[in-house]
């Protein structure tokens, strides 16, 4: 069987070891654990220079490329499904859809149906692009299954690649809104001895860190002195409740796996309802009142919405963007929040 090639190369920072190393070099997108990565290097499927290395202590040096046979991804039948789709804007090449909270964007082993793409196979007949038998046929770019909001997914292999180079070159303009715990504020002290923390004109809050796996629960994402990828995130408030929360709005001028949710947990802010990484801060009553702290305690995902989309047409080069409104729930919210004591 012909294995598929992945070459890393060592950053710095990244070792002394060839697992914790090669754990923090591989793309997110390759989607591989570190469980999976010590097989594949007890298997003999890490090189370098031609030469098998099957130790996992390793050690390595920054620059040193490794080369990582993987099998070529199993075909997944993904069945279609008849689920209903806001649909934004359709031609032959690309889709935008405003994808509801609770949908995951596409199929996993845990979520084999429900899904954005079960829906799209139905919507599009099961003419989806599929680039190099990617188990994701026409996805460039995700959000959490239990964020809200805009995707753009291609129709047609042009489209699919012109698509993900703008994202690889950080060129789509992705506006999210959301509801944080506290108000960030430039003239907190707190927020501005934070590492990688500043403000800039405006009252416009930076987080500038590097990402990367968290130590312990690789579900995660965690913000790590050395290694990881750099992440960027500004933010500024759109409206305060009564100093007990905020509506934010957020951009990003990159793109890393839940980089919002742990980007304003870092610095202190997390969203209302995220069960990850929001940590157990409640709201107080004194503040919001009954109503207002019960909505937020009940509200059942992370308080955060895709809203607005914007990027270049890949075949047409017509630049386009689209908004979608908040959802009932956030609305609900923070209308509860409003009202105060």
């Amino acid at each position: 069987m012909v294995k598929d090639i992945l070459n890393v190369e060592i950053g710095p920072g990244m070792g002394p070891r060839l697992d914790k190393a090669l754990a923090a070099a591989v793309p997110e997108e390759a989607a591989l654990s570190r469980s999976r990565l010590a097989r594949l290097i007890a298997e003999g499927a890490v090189s370098r220079e031609g030469t098998p290395v099957t130790d996992q202590k390793a050690k390595v040096t920054e620059g040193e490329i490794y080369a990582i046979a993987l099998e070529p991804p199993k075909a997944v039948e993904t069945l279609a499904q008849d689920i209903p789709l806001e649909v934004l804007w359709e031609d032959a090449d690309l889709i935008v859809v405003n994808k509801p909270a609770g949908m995951v964007t596409h199929p996993a082993p845990g979520t084999p149906e429900g899904t954005l793409v079960n829906a799209l196979l139905h919507h599009f007949g099961g003419n989806l692009s599929g680039v190099g038998g990617q188990a994701r046929p026409g996805i460039v770019h995700r959000i959490d299954k239990d964020t809200s909001g805009l995707l753009v997914v291609a129709k047609s292999d042009r489209a699919h690649h012109g698509l993900a180079a703008q994202f690889e070159a950080h060129t789509v303009h992705r506006h999210y809104l959301a509801v944080c715990h506290g108000i960030p504020d430039a003239a907190d002290p707190r927020l501005r001895g934070t590492r990688g923390v500043s403000f800039e004109h405006g009252g416009i809050l930076k987080i500038a860190t590097q990402l990367a796996r968290h130590k312990t629960d690789r579900q995660k994402q965690a913000v790590v002195a050395n290694g990881g990828r750099h992440a960027v995130t500004r933010t500024h408030v759109v409206e305060g409740f009564h100093g007990a929360a905020a509506l934010i709005d957020c951009w990003l001028e990159t793109g890393r796996t839940h980089q919002i949710r742990v980007h304003m947990s870092y610095a202190g802010h997390g969203l209302l309802g995220d069960p990850t990484y929001g940590g157990k801060r409640k709201l107080s009553e004194k503040a919001v009142g009954a109503h207002g702290a019960e909505a937020a305690r009940a509200f059942p995902r992370q308080a955060l919405h895709a809203a607005t989309l914007g990027f270049v047409h890949p075949v047409t080069e017509e630049e386009l963007s689209f908004e979608a409104p908040l959802p009932a729930d956030m609305q609900a919210l923070i209308e509860s929040l409003r009202r105060g004591a």
